[in-house]
């Protein structure tokens, strides 16, 4: 959905609506869209600046890194962003505070599907887990250890290689 600045008005512009992305687009991998990200979203323009300011709701599916099994993961996030045309930009050379929450905008247009992917994308965890103490799979029989041990016998190593252990330690 591109969003003309040239035709934003005084006013600015409200979108209410449901994006339809495909899951390769998202950055976490494994990741399905149980329900649609439905964005609330206030544009105005002020100035050259163009403020976009909104909130995200969806429901997604991650794998867990540690037992491998699928979980749901609700997003309710709310973002403010500001969008300076690009030739603006090029006269800065050092980033200022609060320069994080910036973003350019080319040849008169945002693309406010990228803008909402984009905030989405960075409401993932980095290490997806189904629960804080998800203690994994078994690396013997590859079971998942939620509520306790396989009862698989963890072998020790062999003996001659505890000299080895012993330089990891230095």
């Amino acid at each position: 959905m591109l969003i003309d600045i040239e035709r934003l008005s005084e006013e600015g512009l409200t979108v209410s609506k449901d994006f339809e992305f495909l899951s390769v687009d998202l950055v976490e991998e494994n990741t399905v869209f149980l329900q649609p990200p439905h964005a609330d979203v206030v544009i105005r323009k002020v100035g050259e600046e163009i403020s976009i300011k909104g909130r995200i709701t969806a429901n997604l599916s991650f794998i867990c890194s540690r037992c491998l099994a699928p979980f749901e993961f609700p997003v309710d996030s709310a973002f403010d962003l500001i969008f300076l045309p690009e030739e603006l930009e090029e006269s800065k050379d050092e980033l200022e505070e609060g320069d994080i929450d910036k973003g350019l905008y080319y040849s008169g247009s945002i693309d406010l599907a990228e803008v909402i992917l984009e905030q989405l994308n960075l409401t993932f965890p980095v290490k997806p887990l189904c629960s804080p103490d998800c203690e994994g799979l078994c690396a013997v029989c590859g079971r998942i250890l939620q509520g306790g041990r396989c009862g698989c016998e963890v072998k020790e190593p062999d003996p001659r290689l505890t000299r080895l252990k012993t330089l990891v330690k230095r």
